[in-house]
C-alpha cells in the first residue's frame, strides 16, 4: 500500500484534521500524483457534513486536484514521470457501457462510476476513495487530465469542477456570438460561467439581487447587469435571454427568471437546491421554453475545457490558503466570503 497523509473529518460534526492513511498499490494502468494544489468545492462541505446522506467516515474531501506525476504503471503511455496532471470528480468507471464509450463516464450505466472521494472503488479493490486534501493520489490514467503548461498551476484546480460544470452546458448548447446569456449567481460557478460564455462570444448579463456585484461582474467580462430587486430592470429584460445559466443552490423563484427567457429560450440549472423546485407549468409552456440541468462533463470534454481555457487564458479567481486554514475557509464559503474559490497549497501539509 502507498502511505498518504491529509486532512479528514472523522464524523459529521468534527472539524477537518490531520490524518494518515493508505492508498491502493499502483496498477499497470495507474499513475501516482504528488498533489500540489487542491480546490475547495461547496460539495465538499455538503459531504463532510453528510448533508446529502451516505457519507463514509473518515472522509478526505477534494475533487479539484492538480499535481505532478511521480510514478506510472507499466501499461501507461499517455503520461510520464514529471508531467503536470489533474484529477476531477471521478477516477474510474466500467468503460464498457454506452455512456462510458460516449464520454459520459459520470453516468455509467453499470453504476460503476468511482468518485474521487467518498466512494467505493468497485473497479479495483473496493476500498473507500480519499480525495485531494492530501499529499498524493493513485488514479487510473484514463481519468487523469493533461494540464496545459501555459496555465497558472496555482489557479487551475477549480477548473476541474467549477470549470467543467459550466463549460459542459455552454458547449452542449453551442453558445456563441449573437446569443444573449444570463448568468444567475456570482460565485464559484457563476464567475466561471461568465468568463467562459464571454470567451465563446456571447453577450453576457450578470443576474443578481446584489447591486454591489455589478463592478465585479464587469471585471469578469459581463457586458450587462440585471438587479432583480429593481422592477424597471426586470421589465427591461423581460423575454430577453436566449439562455440562462442558474448557478444558485439556495431556494429561489424560478418562475421569476423563466420570464426573462425569449420564446424557445433555455434555462440551465447547474446549482440545485436541496428542496424540490417549484415551477409553474405556464412559466415553461408560455413561449415553449426549455428547463434543463447539467452535471459535470466526461473525461474528454474536461480535457477540451482545459485546452479551451488555455487558449483563451481563462482561470478562476482564487485565494490560496494553507491546509490548516481549511475549517475557517469552509465557514467563509458558507458566509459567501470568498472571491471566488479557495485553493489549498498542499505543500503546507509538511509545515
Amino acid at each position: 500500500m502507498i502511505k498518504s497523509k491529509g486532512y479528514a473529518a472523522k464524523d459529521g460534526n468534527s472539524p477537518l484534521e490531520y490524518w494518515e492513511f493508505e492508498r491502493r498499490e499502483l496498477g499497470s494502468n495507474d499513475v501516482l500524483i504528488d498533489i500540489l494544489y487542491s480546490g475547495i468545492c461547496h460539495s465538499d462541505i455538503h459531504q463532510v457534513h453528510d448533508e446529502w446522506g451516505g457519507t463514509q467516515y473518515p472522509i478526505v474531501p477534494g475533487h479539484e486536484i492538480v499535481g505532478r506525476i511521480s510514478a506510472v504503471g507499466s501499461a501507461v503511455t499517455k503520461f510520464k514521470k514529471g508531467d503536470l496532471a489533474g484529477v476531477g470528480c471521478m477516477v474510474a468507471s466500467c468503460g464498457e457501457c454506452d455512456n462510458c464509450k460516449s464520454d459520459q463516464q459520470q453516468f455509467c450505466s453499470e453504476k460503476k462510476t468511482v468518485w474521487t472521494y467518498n466512494s467505493r472503488d468497485v473497479m479495483h479493490d473496493h476500498s473507500c476513495t480519499y480525495g485531494g486534501y492530501s499529499d498524493n493520489i493513485v488514479a487510473d490514467a484514463d481519468f487523469v487530465l493533461h494540464v496545459p503548461q501555459s496555465l497558472d498551476i496555482k489557479k487551475v484546480a477549480p477548473l476541474l469542477c467549477a470549470g467543467i460544470t459550466t463549460y459542459s452546458p455552454l458547449k452542449r448548447w453551442n453558445i456563441s456570438k449573437g446569443h444573449k446569456v444570463g448568468v444567475l449567481g456570482l460565485g464559484g460557478l457563476g464567475h466561471m460561467a461568465v468568463k467562459i460564455a464571454v470567451a465563446m462570444g456571447a453577450e453576457v448579463t450578470m443576474i443578481s439581487h446584489s447591486p454591489r456585484k455589478k463592478a465585479d461582474a464587469a471585471l469578469l467580462g459581463a457586458q450587462k447587469f440585471l438587479n432583480t430587486h429593481e422592477s424597471s430592470e426586470l421589465k427591461e429584460f423581460s423575454a430577453y435571454f436566449d439562455f440562462i445559466i442558474d448557478t444558485v443552490s439556495a431556494p429561489h423563484d424560478y418562475n421569476l427568471y423563466l420570464a426573462l427567457l425569449k420564446t424557445k429560450g433555455v434555462y440551465i440549472c447547474v446549482g440545485i437546491p436541496a428542496a424540490p423546485m417549484e415551477i409553474n407549468g405556464r412559466s415553461i409552456m408560455g413561449g415553449n421554453k426549455i428547463l434543463t440541468a447539467s452535471s459535470i462533463g466526461g473525461i474528454q470534454e474536461t480535457q477540451d475545457m482545459l485546452d479551451f481555457c488555455a487558449e483563451h487564458n481563462i482561470l478562476p479567481e482564487t485565494e490560496l490558503i494553507d491546509i490548516d486554514y481549511v475549517n475557517e475557509a469552509y465557514q467563509r464559503v458558507l458566509d459567501s466570503d470568498v472571491k471566488y474559490r479557495f485553493v489549498i497549497d498542499m505543500a503546507s501539509l509538511n509545515k
